[in-house]
């Protein structure tokens, strides 16, 4: 009789739990330390020889019994040869370009990355002699043409930050790889329930636990998921560097997983359905979400995801800087934040920063998150805001 795999459901509720016995916590507990105490010299020595591999017990910084069950939870969901936390989002992507990144060497970053990440590849590693070039986020097969003897690695996202392009992921993989470049995607956005970017082709994922795998906006935490082949360079960097992620934000990463796919289910659905309502307000020009079949990348979206997040952004129509701060001050359900992913709904004024490809589309650009807050109540809300800006 052959066994079926394990439904998501099932290995969230089921892995990253204590080891079994009777009398055992359902629960990890929050696991706090620092030296870690041997009896024995040669057990020591041992430890030490093979600090970098998740599981050993040698430091409190390279890890400990609620930290690797974390990543072996996450490598599952990932489908992952090896994964290692970091203390952020940000922390992990700039992790995982240092592990690539050279003197002399060329970065090509898709123009629509997250703006950390753009400060990170600006102002570290052009400093340490990187040439950061970017390049159009829909380019797919065409970044053969950028590559040189000299490329490093590619960085870009899915989709991307503040404008929502989707990336022909597989197609940016497969001609990386075939010019022995690695690719590192930023999936925040979409998550381990909604895409498995590993399994297109990607060698290397980046991404911000804060968001939706903790849930509830109380946690930084941060993921670096890869092949492998690069598993053991990758978390050789984040232990050089002297990252760590915090007991608390371990427990609270785990916590929040028992009901990460309910929340995406919920997410997909509420999102999809404000992005409706924003395209049926005379105020809105373009909604820019990847569920929507006029969204940059829609079809690509539609092959390589199974759901969409509800962070996604409204063009309005052209008005003025006042305009639109009297319309996100009348808010009283939305925050404005920087952040997303958990429960609670946020506002946030964004200007793309570009370079290789121009945003030039006139209007008023804002992004959306959409919490668990009931969609009249949102919608009520942004009713009465609306005639703060021009309608057409």
């Amino acid at each position: 009789m052959t066994i079926p795999p394990p439904a998501l459901s099932d290995i969230l509720v089921q892995d990253g739990r204590p080891d079994t016995g009777d009398g055992r916590h359902v629960n990890m507990p929050v696991e706090l330390g620092s030296t870690m105490v041997f009896d024995r010299l040669a057990t020591f020595e041992a430890a030490r020889a093979n600090r970098y591999a998740s599981g050993t017990m040698y430091y409190g910084r390279y890890g400990n019994a609620a930290v690797y069950k974390l990543e072996e939870l996450l490598a599952r969901l990932e489908g992952a040869g090896s994964v290692t936390l970091t203390s952020s989002g940000v922390a992990a992507i700039s992790c995982a370009l240092l592990t690539f990144a050279r003197p002399g060497a060329d970065l090509l970053v898709a123009d629509n990355v997250y703006g950390n990440t753009r400060g990170f590849c600006d102002g570290v590693l052009a400093r340490m002699g990187v040439t950061i070039r970017y390049f159009d986020p829909m380019i797919g097969a065409g970044i053969a043409d950028l590559m040189t003897p000299e490329t490093c690695a590619v960085m870009f996202e899915a989709p991307g930050s503040g404008t929502f392009e989707m990336p022909d992921i597989p197609a940016i993989a497969r001609a990386a790889r075939a010019a022995g470049v690695p690719t590192i995607l930023d999936t925040t956005w979409g998550t381990p329930v909604f895409c498995q970017a590993l399994a297109l082709g990607v060698d290397v994922l980046a991404y911000s636990g804060s968001k939706y795998l903790c849930g509830h906006s109380d946690a930084m935490l941060g993921v670096i998921a890869s092949t492998e082949a690069h598993g053991l360079a990758l978390r050789k960097t984040v232990m050089q560097i002297g990252d760590k992620t915090g007991g608390q934000e371990v427990m609270l990463a785990l916590r929040g997983l028992r009901t990460l796919q309910m929340r995406m289910a919920h997410v997909d659905t509420a999102g999809r359905a404000m992005a409706d309502w924003f395209a049926a307000q005379s105020q809105v020009k373009r909604v820019l979400h990847p569920a929507r079949p006029d969204c940059p990348g829609h079809a690509h979206w539609a092959r390589d995801f199974s759901g969409a997040a509800s962070l996604f952004s409204v063009v309005f129509h052209p008005c003025d800087s006042g305009q639109v701060e009297r319309f996100v001050d009348a808010l009283h359900h939305f925050g404005i934040g920087v952040s997303w992913g958990g429960f609670e709904s946020l506002v946030l004024p964004v200007t793309p920063e570009r370079t290789a490809t121009p945003w030039d589309e006139p209007g008023a650009l804002i992004r959306f998150n959409i919490g668990f807050d009931d969609l009249g109540t949102l919608q009520r809300d942004l009713a009465a805001a609306l005639p703060h800006l021009n309608a057409q």
